[in-house]
């Protein structure tokens, strides 16, 4: 998918330095990643290790706590948790973050904690929703919309009239994903398009050496 022209600006600004800031916020990424599906999961979460030493950046343990805030405000009631999908037909796998219910609506939720919510993510999560939709059995719930839970947001203040946020975090969501599931075929004929000629990397290793 196309970068937006600002972000091409601030690569150029940061040079070498970019990729570094990438992968910090990649890391980061992981890390709120693994301890809100550990707390989801029923498993406590802790800042510091048996020594006392911080296991996490405070950067990503406050993005964590404003997930936990999330949850005990608006109790999601988790159908699926990271779950991966795999799907020959439709070309592409995915794993989902969160399938859940949160005030009587199913959303396909992707937890985000970059520093802008960009359209690209709005593809994804469409896509998310099509694996989903196609691998849906009677045991699981249709999906009413598409959401994103924004853990780096700008909010100062809880929402009012219905909307869900809090300070640092908020909630955005789609009802009508049919745009973006185009868009998103569009992309990924443009990237078969281009990958066409590629061929696998196969690699096979000897499990012992000796002079």
């Amino acid at each position: 998918y196309p970068k937006p022209y600002q972000l091409i600006q601030w690569m150029k600004e940061m040079g070498s330095k970019a990729d570094e800031i990438r992968d910090a916020a990649g890391k980061r990424g992981s890390a709120v990643h693994q301890l809100t599906e550990d707390y989801d999961q029923g498993i406590e979460c802790n800042l510091l290790d048996d020594n006392g030493k911080p296991k996490y950046s405070l950067d990503e343990w406050a993005m964590f706590e404003r997930y936990v805030d999330f949850t005990r405000l608006h109790a999601p009631e988790h159908i699926l948790i990271e779950q991966t999908f795999v799907n020959g037909k439709l070309g592409f796998a995915g794993t989902l973050d969160r399938i859940c219910r949160i005030d009587g609506k199913v959303y396909v939720l992707d937890i985000k904690t970059s520093n802008g919510i960009y359209n690209s993510y709005w593809l994804q999560l469409a896509a998310y929703k099509e694996l989903y939709l196609d691998a849906l059995k009677e045991t699981m719930p249709a999906i009413d919309g598409v959401a994103i839970l924004w853990l780096n947001a700008k909010t100062r203040t809880y929402g009012k009239n219905g909307a869900i946020q809090g300070p640092g975090w908020q909630m955005v969501t789609k009802d009508d994903t049919a745009k973006d599931w185009d868009l998103f075929q569009s992309v990924q004929k443009l990237w078969l398009a281009e990958h066409e000629d590629d061929k696998p990397k196969e690699f096979s290793y000897m499990l012992s050496h000796k002079k």
